[in-house]
Parts: structure tokens; sequence; C-alpha cells
């Protein structure tokens, strides 16, 4: 029996894909699906569409055997999971989204330190305003989430002469960079870190994390750049910091999200926001496709399969 393969690009500009599946096009515009959900056996979760949208066809995919997203994160797809039945694989994008959330997370960190936001103003206004602002180099950076985007931070972050990086994951380990500390000692690293970068996945783990205790051990001037997920900070908390003149930040990602008009975080002191635009750029596209046929093949040739963050039932 052919088995349907539901993919978000369409399939004829993917070069490469292997022979053997009926490849079906939905990218979640469509009101009507591209087949019956029923055959689909490897569903490729439609990117940057609202939750509902990419959940919508889970319930009645009754063969699925894959569920394969673009995105680094899944905690939009873990919460849905009760839908699918057992044993279906959830495979990431890791791999995809290392180059650009890590061009976007050294943007906001040189932009916020170097005070680019103010220069924008400035030059709206016609005003030839010069300051004096903190270099990147000398600084202490902690990253806190050192899996494949957090080593992609540290990358480039290395030609700026930072002064130290500091590394936290969930649990500790050695690389050739270095110790990775585990979240144990993130207490003790805060004081130490001028900028900390946010690149931890959403989990029961990390939500909240940055909680109003995390923010008082943060060194007075510091920088907290987030392009994690936003319920990983405590957006009350970090209010109050910004609004004290204390710290200041730099958010690709906010709690709640979008975040709204009237929202106070717009117009708090200290803070750079972009809409969550750390995956989107020129970069995905080229990734994404390389990964999709890679995953694929191994599908069709019944190889183990890339970025398996868990197996439904098990």
């Amino acid at each position: 029996m052919t088995q349907d393969v539901w993919l978000p690009l369409p399939p004829e500009e993917i070069k490469g894909l292997p022979g053997g599946p009926n490849y079906l096009f939905w990218d979640g515009d469509q009101q009507e699906f591209p087949g019956d959900p029923a055959d689909c056996a490897v569903y490729v979760v439609p990117y940057m569409k609202p939750v509902p949208v990419r959940t919508r066809p889970l319930e009645r995919m009754t063969r699925l055997r894959v569920i394969q997203t673009l995105t680094a994160g899944v905690d939009d797809i873990t919460a849905d999971l009760s839908l699918v039945a057992p044993g279906v694989r959830l495979c990431n994008a890791r791999g995809v989204h290392e180059t650009s959330t890590a061009e976007l997370a050294l943007t906001l960190t040189l932009a916020s330190l170097r005070g680019i936001p103010g220069f924008v103003r400035a030059q709206d206004d016609e005003r030839w305003q010069g300051d004096f602002r903190p270099a990147l180099a000398d600084r202490t950076v902690l990253i806190v989430g050192y899996g494949a985007i957090g080593a992609a931070i540290e990358d480039r972050l290395t030609p700026f002469e930072v002064g130290r990086v500091s590394r936290v994951a969930r649990s500790g380990r050695t690389t050739a960079r270095g110790i990775v500390h585990p979240l144990t000692e993130l207490p003790a690293l805060l004081p130490e870190s001028d900028v900390v970068i946010l690149s931890t996945p959403l989990t029961d783990g990390t939500r909240g994390l940055v909680d109003a205790g995390f923010l008082a051990r943060m060194k007075d001037g510091a920088l907290l750049v987030n392009v994690a997920r936003g319920p990983v900070v405590d957006t009350g908390a970090l209010l109050r910091e910004l609004e004290s003149g204390r710290l200041t930040a730099a958010l690709d990602v906010t709690d709640p999200e979008p975040l709204p008009p009237g929202h106070p975080l717009w117009r708090a002191p200290g803070v750079l926001i972009t809409p969550h635009v750390g995956g989107p750029s020129s970069a995905f596209r080229p990734r994404a496709e390389r990964l999709l046929v890679d995953q694929l093949t191994r599908f069709v040739n019944h190889e183990p399969l890339r970025n398996v963050v868990l197996t439904t039932g098990a």
C-alpha cells in the first residue's frame, strides 16, 4: 500500500526526495486536506502557522508513523500528542535553525550593548546623538541551554574577543571548548555574567526558569537575551527589573506571544524586541530541504531516523 507523506513545501521543488511515498502538499493555508489523513504515514508540520492549524489533522491520522517538525522546539506539538496513537516518532529540526538563531542572538546582543535602538530613533528625528556604550569585547557571556543552538552561538561569539563564555545545560559535561555546567550551578554563575543568553528548549523544567530569583542574581547592568521561548521568562518579574533600570533585555520571544498592543513590555526601558524571527531567514529553506530528503530517505529505507525526541506511548 502506498503511504502518503504530507509536506509543507511543494514536493516538486525539493530535489532528491526518495521514490515510493505519495507526496502531498499541505502548508496549513488550505482548508481542505490534500488527501485522507488516515493514509498519512509521515506528517511534516507546517512552519510558522498557528498551533490549531498545525495540529488539526493529527486526530484523523490513524496510520501515522512519524511527525517531523521544522522547528527546533516541539513544545507546541507535545501538548497535543494525546491525539496520536502509540508508536509515532516525533522528530525535531535539529540542524536547521542553528545558523539563523545564533546570528540573531549575536545581533540582539550587539545591538543592545551598542545602543542601536537609540541611534535608530535619533536618526528618525534627524539628531546626531553620540554615546559611549559597552562593547561585547571583554564581557563575560553565559549561555543557558547549551545544545546545538547554544554551541552555534558560542561559535559566533568567539571572534568578538569576549572575556569568557560560561555554558549551562540540564546536565553537566565536558566539551572540546570546556565545561558545560549543570543547571544546579546556574545561581553561582549569574552574578559573574555581563550577558545571559537563553537558548534552552521549553520544558516543564525550564518554564519560568528566569524568575524573580534568577533575575535578582544577575549583576547590575547585565543584559538578558532570549532566543528560546517566551514562557522560559517570568514576564512580570522581568518588567520590574527593566522598569527599575537595573537590567536590560533583548527578546525575540515573549510571553504572551504575539505581544499584544498596549502590553507594558513594548515600552519598558532598556528592552529590544523582535517578533520571533530567530528561525525564518534565507538560511531556513535549504537546510529544511536537506533535512527532509535525508529523513525521508531513512524512512523509506527503514533506517534509524534523526532527531527523534520521543515515541508516543513509550
